[in-house]
């Protein structure tokens, strides 16, 4: 690997952090925040609601965006933004400037993530696509891991308000990278006009085919096991394994680990395994640590690190197996990634958002509620990934049918 393909992933892999160190820095804080505010802890989750429902909106325009103007001016500005709004955040003086701040981050954080993809898929294709990507997963992985710690740690001996300065000037650091090393992918040829309802008409020519849509919500279930603890995270740390905010890594330190190896597994393999058998590996280690969770919920007691072990796991099959996910369903829609990757993050984020912000306060206080909705997500995940399998004839015409009107729209 040369030295500018490590320098890429490291960019890349960093722009995807943003999405992650939003949301798992400043969890530690959620109940200091809701005490300084006066509301309730519920009440102070919608600052977590609010910035991934904007992350989720954002994320349908930044491909096609990035599409019609260039990654590499999509991704810079998006950084401005994003550091306002983390600047603003730390600065706020009510919880209702907090949620505008917060939405603010949320709408530009997801540049990074999507226009990153957009970029691997110009650069590069099959097995090698699905190593760099499992590649800027593994690097990715290290802020959740890291992010809830150290949030921790700066919230105890600063205050909440440094998580959001720290941020901040990491976000500097991270624009500063991106104009000095950042390629360009997509040359002025390859643009597209931007036209606000072409690019409606074009997400509804995307969204209507089922292969496309079920993969997505396949893999967004998949997701749904980490997304849940993710959510929960102020509450079943505290309140089920009874740790304090400095403590976040045992439970973040286990689900990240197990999501850095099988990214690294899966970028190892990536050229002596097909696809498909990535996908099969990460399903059946996703359903026995599911089946695991419930079983030492239901007869003991939550305490880490047995708690903690199939959550570890869990992601471990996660992140072995969606990779192979995300580029076989980007590769439905070639000529358009910008695009199908965007409506792909979109989808992803609206579960995400949804769960937080509707969910995982019904599950608050309780490990064996936590581990039955996991599973529940597992099953639905593997329902809608086998429906998007079904790959006939007259729908692979209609998905080249409608992708040659979306250039020519475009």
């Amino acid at each position: 690997m040369s030295s500018n393909h490590r320098v890429l992933i490291f960019i890349l892999a960093a722009l995807s952090m943003l999405g992650a160190l939003s949301i798992d820095a400043y969890l530690p804080a959620l109940p200091t925040i809701a005490a300084h505010f006066a509301v309730t802890l519920p009440a102070a989750q919608q600052t977590l609601s609010i910035y991934l429902f904007t992350f989720a909106f954002m994320t349908l325009f930044y491909g096609t965006l990035s599409d019609s103007f260039g990654r590499k001016p999509v991704i810079m500005l998006s950084m401005v933004a994003y550091m306002a709004g983390s600047i603003g955040a730390g600065l706020s003086v009510s919880l209702g400037w907090l949620i505008f701040f917060r939405a603010l981050q949320g709408l530009s954080a997801g540049a990074g993530a999507v226009v990153g993809r957009a970029v691997v898929g110009d650069l590069m294709s099959g097995a090698e696509a699905q190593r760099t990507m499992s590649y800027i997963s593994m690097v990715f992985g290290l802020a959740p891991a890291i992010a809830p710690v150290l949030g921790g740690w700066l919230m105890t001996l600063f205050g909440w308000r440094s998580i959001f300065g720290f941020i901040a000037l990491f976000s500097l650091a991270l624009l500063l990278a991106c104009w000095r090393h950042l390629p360009e992918s997509l040359s002025l040829k390859e643009r597209h006009p931007f036209h606000f309802k072409v690019i409606l008409g074009n997400y509804w020519r995307v969204a209507r085919h089922p292969q496309y849509l079920f993969r997505c919500l396949g893999m967004a279930f998949t997701f749904s096991g980490v997304m849940l603890y993710v959510g929960s995270a102020p509450s079943y740390v505290v309140d089920v394994l009874h740790l304090t905010a400095t403590e976040y890594g045992w439970l973040f330190i286990p689900l990240i680990g197990g999501m850095t190896l099988g990214s690294w597994l899966a970028a190892k393999y990536s050229h002596t395994f097909a696809p498909s058998r990535f996908i099969l590996a990460g399903f059946i280690i996703m359903g026995v640590s599911a089946l695991a969770s419930i079983a030492y919920a239901w007869f003991f007691v939550s305490r880490v690190p047995w708690a903690v072990i199939p959550i570890g796991a869990y992601s471990f099959g996660m992140a072995l197996g969606s990779p192979a996910m995300m580029v076989t369903t980007l590769e439905i829609f070639p000529r358009v990634r910008g695009l199908a990757a965007s409506l792909q993050t979109f989808i992803f984020m609206i579960i995400f958002a949804l769960s937080s912000g509707f969910i995982c306060p019904l599950l608050f206080g309780s490990g064996l509620k936590l581990s039955l909705a996991v599973l529940v997500g597992y099953v639905i995940s593997i329902l809608f990934w086998l429906l998007g399998r079904l790959d006939t004839e007259t729908m692979h015409k209609s998905v080249e049918q409608d992708e040659r009107e979306i250039v020519s729209a475009s």
